[in-house]
């Protein structure tokens, strides 16, 4: 009884993206593109929230490749598709939705120092030490929020692409994450 073993002839992604750099052979750029495209689609739709706009940037990225491909050195394909293709759809964000960007202006930053919260009579041990405890408390996507904002140094803007929330939800949770972590270092201090 024999046994017949079908050698894989599948080509690795650097295979394939050495065979496109060094011939231009667009065949092997489409295979080594082909084997992304479900990750590239749900990323595209992740940021863009629209089948349509998804599908378009996916090609457009397609045809990115063709040229970047050629003049970047690539050691981990997939990675760098992925920052290509999250920077493509931040770019089409930027464009398209210039209003969004608009909208988060001076009057809708937070302007008061964050440990305004604690009143000046604490010592600095006790406000860090309260604070760690209450930030603990709040609801996860409050402390996402706070957090973001106050200690990660994000805009709005950011804090709505990393989380997905909208900017409106994003305001609240921070104004009911600061008006929260308040009267809970105000207990804690027994200020």
């Amino acid at each position: 009884m024999g046994y017949s073993f079908k050698k894989d002839v599948r080509k690795s992604d650097e295979e394939l993206l050495s065979l496109y750099v060094i011939s231009s052979n667009q065949e092997a750029l489409g295979k080594l593109f082909s084997r992304y495209t479900p990750l590239v689609y749900g990323l595209c739709l992740k940021y863009l929230q629209h089948q349509q706009d998804a599908e378009d940037a996916v090609m457009h990225i397609y045809v990115e490749l063709i040229e970047k491909c050629l003049h970047h050195e690539i050691t981990n394909f997939k990675s760098w598709l992925y920052s290509v293709s999250k920077n493509h759809c931040l770019q089409i964000i930027r464009s398209t939705k210039p209003k969004f960007f608009q909208e988060i202006c001076t009057q809708d930053v937070e302007s008061e120092p964050f440990l305004y919260l604690i009143d000046e009579e604490a010592n600095d041990h006790e406000k860090n030490h309260a604070l760690n405890i209450c930030l603990e408390t709040l609801p996860k996507e409050q402390h996402r929020c706070i957090k973001s904002f106050f200690f990660d140094k994000c805009s709005y803007a950011d804090i709505v692409l990393l989380t997905g929330y909208n900017l409106k939800k994003v305001k609240s949770h921070i104004q009911n994450g600061k008006r929260n972590l308040k009267s809970c270092i105000v207990k804690t201090l027994k200020i």
